[in-house]
């Protein structure tokens, strides 16, 4: 039995209620795709027969898992060039200058699937970096899943994964094949941590982060919860850090708490905080 309009919206608002991403009904077409293993763990038949569970009985571990599965972790190593060259040949280099005297660094993967982001991170400043082997840093990827936290934590992708924008240098320098899988080297491990957060409400404790990455998620938010993510984003931000948003995704539009600056090319661009809201 097919689901009807009222089924679809039922699972948007799940999604939206467990989440905080919006689905446009144009897309409801995902469900019958992406929910057949959740329906098959709860026992139902079809998509038709997973609505009427969650409707019935309510059961909060399958509500959970319907926002999981629909939440888009489309990521790679490397994703998009322009982001990574911004990174090494602006704020990197700056952050780097200005830190030297700590000696440390903390960086936060906002939204970060499972785990290429934080990775390819890693990578570009031991690879790029080298004066800041010794240095204390820690790359923190969270997302709202924990089943593509598990993953980003194993370190361990397939051919398929690191085939795309990986540089082979890079794959030969900093990971090991194991079987049919790729792993991620201990001394990028390290560097790296992962946990669960869900964006839109209070953070857990997190350190002050000197750079934030926060691609390719804010699209999928209200107006209200983006306005909610900013402010989380610049309590944790250090007054001289950086916030790097998703190519299509602005701050300016949607707070005052950070201001947009241009590379020295002007061909690209990221944000820094303002002091609007910071404690006196």
């Amino acid at each position: 039995m097919a689901c009807s309009d009222s089924d679809y919206a039922y699972l948007r608002e799940v999604v939206l209620s467990q989440s905080s991403n919006l689905i446009d009904p144009s897309r409801n077409a995902l469900f019958d795709t992406r929910l057949t293993s959740v329906a098959r763990m709860a026992g139902a038949s079809n998509l038709k027969d997973l609505v009427d569970i969650l409707r019935s009985n309510r059961p909060t571990h399958l509500h959970r898992a319907v926002a999981e599965a629909m939440t888009i972790n489309e990521t790679s190593f490397f994703r998009d060039v322009r982001p990574f060259e911004l990174l090494r040949t602006a704020i990197l280099p700056d952050l780097i200058q200005s830190r030297r005297q700590e000696r440390r660094l903390r960086i936060w993967s906002a939204a970060s699937s499972t785990g290429q982001e934080a990775y390819s991170v890693a990578m570009l400043l031991v690879d790029r970096f080298p004066e800041i082997a010794s240095w204390d840093i820690q790359i923190i990827g969270t997302d709202i899943s924990q089943q593509v936290i598990a993953y980003a934590q194993r370190g361990r992708y397939r051919r398929l994964e690191v085939n795309r924008g990986l540089p082979a240098a890079m794959l030969l320098r900093y990971m090991t094949r194991e079987g049919e899988e790729w792993e991620i080297a201990e001394s990028l491990r390290s560097m790296c941590s992962f946990q669960c957060v869900n964006l839109c409400v209070p953070l857990p404790v997190l350190p002050i982060f000197d750079l934030v990455i926060m691609r390719n998620v804010l699209l999928y938010f209200s107006a209200q919860d983006r306005s909610t993510v900013f402010r989380s984003v610049h309590r944790q931000t250090a007054p001289s850090g950086y916030l790097l948003l998703g190519n299509a995704e602005q701050a300016d539009e949607s707070t005052d708490l950070f201001r947009v600056e241009f590379s020295t090319n002007e061909s690209s661009y990221f944000y820094r905080p303002t002091t609007v809201g910071r404690a006196r």
